[in-house]
């Protein structure tokens, strides 16, 4: 069995061991560490200690992706109930835009980077889709292990789930700036567009 796979000692789901397993598995992984130390990344969840990043690998699982396979599909809304965390390999995020038919690839992420966590939290649809654009390793975070993250640590699952609102904040202020710019850059194209070509009542006499 390679580190990957004893990343939380073994593959069934974690919420189904006891508390001293999932301790036990990831206090003697290398993978779990280095897991924990991703999750806390700036493109993660930094806001998290040590201790309770730990905490949250214990209820992860392992995958892998080929590459080429959709993981998450835009606007899918049955399976929403995971987020994933990106161990290796990169994962291109892309959108269908209104009135195209070929997606525009809006992110690649890479180790360190979480995809999922909006619909994980609220079930909704899911807003962009992400492909595998090489083989890619990654811990996933089931609703089910987090509803167990829950009722076992729940100081831990509260700190998790700040940090999840607070990079969803962020990604929201974030929309907001490029939307402002974008309407100003809208607004700057129009005006250039009326200088250039006058409607009837505004052309000198």
């Amino acid at each position: 069995m390679s580190l990957f796979d004893k990343l939380i000692g073994n593959r069934h789901a974690p919420q189904n061991r006891t508390a001293a397993q999932r301790h036990a598995a990831v206090d003697r992984s290398e993978s779990a560490h280095a897991a924990a130390h991703l999750l806390r990344a700036p493109t993660a969840l930094m806001q998290l200690g040590e201790s309770e990043a730990m905490t949250v690998v214990g209820f992860m699982q392992p995958h892998r992706y080929p590459a080429g396979t959709t993981i998450i599909r835009q606007g899918e809304t049955t399976d929403t109930g995971f987020m994933v965390l990106v161990l290796d390999g990169e994962i291109t995020v892309e959108t269908i835009a209104a009135r195209r038919t070929e997606p525009v690839t809006l992110t690649v992420l890479g180790p360190g980077s979480l995809i999922g966590e909006m619909s994980l939290v609220d079930g909704g649809a899911r807003s962009a889709s992400c492909v595998a654009s090489s083989d890619v390793k990654c811990a996933v975070l089931t609703r089910d292990a987090l509803e167990a993250l829950i009722l076992e640590e729940p100081a831990t699952a509260a700190k998790l789930m700040t940090a999840v609102a607070q990079r969803l904040a962020e990604r929201l202020r974030d929309s907001g700036h490029k939307l402002r710019i974008y309407s100003q850059l809208v607004q700057s194209m129009q005006e250039e567009i009326d200088a250039l070509m006058p409607t009837p009542d505004t052309r000198p006499r």
